[in-house]
């Protein structure tokens, strides 16, 4: 009877502390923070970004390669919160958009954004009938929309400007910055430097950001002089996989960012890269 008594004992114990850290990982994930975060996933040769406000509002851009995206975003999201605000595709080529039918089917996504080109993958396809299939809102990113995320900070759309539904698809990437206070991010998709030279055209000076993420996984058809020149980030990060068959990042980028001084970050020997930014300065975690 006694070994009973203290068996059960035990039991309630156990359940109480897991009841109690329960609670305190649910309040961890509602209390807001003090800082934004910004996490560049490592899905290998591809791209996938996850950004977070003090309020834990999400947009995730691209969803890279294969279903290695919810491993990573299993890894940063709380248990008890399977919600992402807003689903970018910045274009629908395979290596940004392949783990997306699945983050549609296991979390509440409230909007898509696209930049309206068609792709002939078959991932393509399947991403909009999941999407259709929970009547997600479907919209057409375009120059000039800002996505407030209530906390002052704001992702806005830098291109496209038009219909690009004609437009090799990574001519048509969405390009756009996520700005908290003083502190900046631009995402570039695949934009070759035709598009980098538009957007220069567009913006000149504005397009100044602390953090770039090299266009097109660090290939020699992205992130050109000019482009680095009126950007002037302080870091840039290249998302790719270990020993793709393209060789990217190619050296006549890590040429060219090492000649500004700037700084260099991979996933391919980082992993995941995260910063958090409080508004007035950025730190990686």
């Amino acid at each position: 009877m006694k070994y009973t008594y203290l068996h059960w004992k035990g039991f309630f114990l156990g359940g109480l502390i897991i009841a109690n850290l329960f609670v305190y990982i649910w309040i961890e994930s509602i209390v807001p923070r003090g800082f934004v975060s910004i996490s560049y996933l490592n899905v290998g040769q591809g791209d996938a970004i996850l950004i977070e406000s003090t309020h834990r509002k999400r947009i995730l851009i691209d969803g890279g390669p294969d279903k290695t995206v919810l491993r990573e975003l299993g890894s940063i999201m709380s248990f008890f919160d399977r919600t992402i605000d807003i689903v970018i595709e910045s274009h629908p080529d395979k290596d940004h958009i392949a783990g997306l039918p699945e983050v549609i089917s296991r979390y509440t996504v409230h909007t898509f954004l696209e930049p309206g080109v068609e792709s002939l993958n078959t991932v393509d396809d399947e991403l909009k009938k999941r999407i259709h299939k929970k009547k997600i809102p479907d919209i057409l990113a375009r120059k000039g929309m800002i996505v407030s995320l209530g906390d002052g900070s704001e992702l806005e759309i830098l291109f496209p400007n038009k219909d690009v539904s004609g437009f090799e698809t990574n001519d048509a990437s969405i390009i756009a910055r996520y700005t908290y206070g003083n502190t900046c991010f631009l995402f570039t998709g695949d934009a070759p430097q035709k598009i980098e030279e538009y957007l220069i055209g567009m913006y000149k000076e504005h397009l100044k950001c602390n953090v770039l993420k090299a266009g097109h996984h660090g290939s020699r058809t992205s992130t050109g002089d000019q482009f680095l020149h009126f950007v002037k980030p302080d870091i840039a990060i290249i998302s790719a996989g270990k020993d793709n068959r393209y060789g990217h990042p190619h050296q006549e980028v890590l040429d060219r960012l090492k000649e500004r001084t700037i700084t260099v970050l991979s996933t391919i020997d980082e992993g995941t890269i995260r910063f958090v930014s409080d508004g007035k300065t950025i730190s990686q975690k």
